[in-house]
């Protein structure tokens, strides 16, 4: 981990960079998103763990407080520029869910990089995605069975895309020296991947 605590200039541009990349992804992500939904059983919701992703890979690879929220907010506005079809608020979306996802980073004091954490992470942009979808007043409004699943699917699926493959992504990445650049990796950070 770096010695510094802030963010310096190539964090702050390295996180835009990696959440451009997620942003055309989420933008990617929507038509997807639509073209499941009709399979039924929430499996629409297996998959909107994708929009949680740039958190969980901006905060493996920078590792320093605040990279989380960057992230989200930098890809929700990415994908907000190519014209998201959910418009303006796919950027309160990225604040919520990129806020609750450095919070549980916090709650680690920024010093744990493993699978668990970044899932926890996951949870918590899924708690606040959540949050927002309860605000807009759509889903308080599914029988208590179909709720269920609707959270059950959403937290799977966030904690496989943006906890198990955030992490196994990150791995591949440093095998290939690619984040040398970022930081250089030690035996430690593989390690911390592995817990």
């Amino acid at each position: 981990m770096s010695t510094t605590k802030g963010l310096k200039l190539v964090d702050i541009l390295t996180t835009i960079v990696i959440s451009v990349v997620f942003g055309i992804i989420y933008k990617i992500w929507g038509p997807l998103y639509y073209f499941v939904k009709p399979f039924g059983f929430h499996v629409d919701q297996l998959i909107y763990g994708m929009w949680f992703i740039a958190a969980s890979v901006a905060y493996l690879l920078i590792r320093k407080p605040g990279v989380a929220l960057l992230a989200e907010i930098a890809a929700s506005s990415g994908e907000f520029i190519m014209g998201s079809e959910w418009g303006l608020e796919v950027l309160i979306y990225g604040v919520v869910q990129g806020l609750l996802a450095e919070v549980v980073f916090a709650a680690f004091r920024y010093k744990r990089f493993d699978a668990l954490v970044v899932s926890l992470g996951a949870i918590g942009a899924t708690i606040g995605s959540l949050v927002m979808d309860f605000y807009k007043g759509y889903i308080e409004s599914l029988a208590p069975w179909n709720l269920a699943l609707f959270l059950i699917a959403r937290f799977i699926g966030a904690v496989v895309i943006a906890g198990v493959f955030a992490v196994s992504l990150v791995k591949a990445l440093e095998k290939t020296g690619v984040t040398q650049m970022l930081r250089p990796a030690s035996k430690e950070d593989y390690d911390a991947l592995d817990r």
